[in-house]
């Protein structure tokens, strides 16, 4: 969900409470007397100064909310359970569709088996469906074809944390007894799958990618598991997580990169990136908080989705920031996407943030008379890719599309980061205050163990503060955006992502080209809210007239 922070963390010397012992600090921080001396203390992590007699003033308020504390603590807070307060992205006067219209997919034309069977690793989802409709393969021989894919080049990979074998041959023995009856379901019927090991299904681990989780079994499905099951589609693997969705190392390794195994994968979907660009898997499911789809498929050459927040309900998966967490698919084609986000999109009345708006997809005719926005000085500073991503320009102005120059809010934005430490310290208070946090396999000062603990450091005012300017944010977004039906930004350069992400639009990130390198690098269009179907469309369109998603990893695959 999360894949890193630009910037360090460090645990100042003095601090109200103490966590270098662990939890035998804590009881003794819990009964002595706060003091005057430590309020004094604790100021310059507030950035405040008070009087002598303000601090001794405020000892019994504190003494009040410390005993609030310790009798909140004993109350079982498991990690599915969210706080009474729910981000909500939608500006003032915003407007969903009204009407909904039925799906509608490219035609698919003659699909053919090939010669070599191998070539089927790269198949996008859409020509597997139509092999699989047509009854030119079944789904048990599909999945028999990916197990021993998975079985094979996982391991080097490290991108495996549970092959879901038996559930798969049994699904997928289901879906051929319905195709061959005529009960066909749609796209995703008999497809494989696979998901990113933070979300639930009864009967496996659910791991997290951490240590302390690592025999976790949570007895429930994940509403995007279950709404994948309703549509046909066959789970074939959990994949790795960056611990806790954070980067590609987890308790097993370090997720490895198929156009280079001695680099890793990105994460924290790192599993979801690997095992699709290395042709393990048609499509997987991935999470994003602050670059978690995005980062993994720039790396490995795949198209992700990162849908608005609010789209997608997140029951079942590991929360890790409540009002940043995002579920979407990361796949080969931006169709394939748009053919998985219809399977799981939508409200289920367990994730109260989900909103009930359509998703009328259909891929357009042409970009003639599209306006895409773009931001300029991102495009024209001095970064990495820019030779790719000007040749996308290029190729979306020959395509017919009116490119208009924008540029991004003034306001502070990259300095919330640390709403993602007091939400994720509130995540996982407990694996803190156990002291269990030791187990992680990382433990750098830049790691989930110290910003935990720092993030409990963080004023609560400043917490509310931070997300009054996300209020901003979201308006002044609104106004930049009006009248554009989405836009174009470098990956990374111009600070779009971090915005994004806070603000809860959406993204698709796709390749555009390669690296000195010779490794994937990509571009993202960012869409309107709950803009998910022009979006695709408009991506779809600049794919279409590209072949760099057709590229594979060198190795042998």
């Amino acid at each position: 969900m999360r894949h890193f922070f630009r910037r360090r963390l460090v645990l100042p010397a003095v601090a109200v409470v103490s966590f270098a012992s662990g939890a035998f600090l804590f009881k003794n921080a819990q009964n002595a007397p706060i003091t005057a001396a430590q309020v004094a203390q604790a100021e310059p992590l507030m950035g405040l100064s008070f009087t002598p007699a303000e601090r001794d003033s405020m000892i019994d308020e504190l003494t009040e909310q410390r005993t609030a504390y310790e009798a909140i603590r004993k109350v079982n807070l498991p990690n599915h359970v969210a706080p009474a307060l729910y981000f909500n992205p939608l500006p003032p006067g915003f407007a969903f569709e009204k009407v909904r219209r039925p799906f509608k997919a490219s035609p698919a034309g003659a699909v053919a088996l090939p010669t070599n069977r191998d070539e089927l690793a790269f198949y996008p989802v859409t020509h597997l469906a139509e092999l699989l409709r047509t009854r030119k393969i079944t789904s048990v021989e599909l999945t028999q074809f990916f197990l021993e894919r998975l079985k094979k080049h996982g391991p080097q990979l490290e991108c495996v944390v549970t092959l879901t074998e038996t559930l798969a041959l049994e699904q997928a023995r289901r879906a051929d007894a319905e195709i061959k009856a005529g009960k066909y379901r749609g796209l995703l019927h008999g497809v494989p799958y696979g998901c990113k090991d933070l979300l639930a299904k009864k009967g496996y681990k659910t791991t997290w990618g951490s240590m302390p989780y690592k025999d976790q079994t949570l007895d429930l499905d994940a509403t995007v598991v279950q709404r994948l099951e309703k549509a046909g589609a066959v789970l074939l693997a959990k994949l790795t997580v960056g611990e806790l969705a954070w980067g590609d190392v987890w308790f097993g390794g370090k997720t490895r990169n198929p156009w280079n195994v001695a680099e890793g994968s990105s994460g924290s979907s790192a599993g979801s990136g690997a095992s699709v660009s290395a042709g393990l898997l048609p499509f997987a499911i991935g999470t994003e908080t602050l670059g978690s789809i995005v980062s993994p498929s720039t790396v490995c050459g795949v198209t992700g989705l990162r849908p608005t927040f609010g789209r997608v309900s997140r029951h079942g998966a590991m929360a890790l920031s409540w009002s940043m967490d995002k579920i979407g698919p990361m796949c080969r084609t931006v169709e394939d996407c748009a053919v998985v986000f219809n399977a799981i999109y939508g409200p289920d009345g367990l994730d109260p943030t989900v909103f009930d708006a359509p998703f009328n997809y259909a891929p357009l005719p042409s970009l003639k008379g599209i306006r895409l926005g773009y931001l300029k000085k991102a495009f024209e500073s001095d970064y990495a890719n820019k030779k790719t991503d000007q040749a996308t320009l290029d190729k979306l102005r020959e395509l017919g599309a009116e490119l208009v120059p924008i540029e991004l809010t003034d306001l502070p934005f990259r300095e919330l980061g640390f709403i993602i430490s007091v939400e994720s310290a509130a995540a996982f208070d407990e694996l803190t205050r156990s002291n269990r946090d030791d187990l992680m396999v990382r433990q750098t000062k830049n790691a989930w163990p110290n910003v935990f603990r720092a993030g409990r450091l963080v004023p609560a005012v400043e917490y509310v503060q931070a997300n009054r300017l996300r209020t901003m944010l979201i308006a002044d977004m609104a106004a930049r955006l009006r009248g554009l039906d989405a836009y174009l930004t470098p990956t990374y350069t111009g600070g779009n992502l971090t915005l994004t992400n806070l603000t809860g639009h959406p993204c698709v990130v796709l390749p555009n080209g390669f690296s000195d390198k010779g490794l994937p690098v990509s571009i993202t269009f960012n869409g309107q809210l709950f803009g998910e179907a022009k979006l695709l469309a408009i991506a779809k369109a600049y794919q279409d007239a590209t072949d760099f998603h057709r590229k594979h990893p060198p190795l042998a695959f």
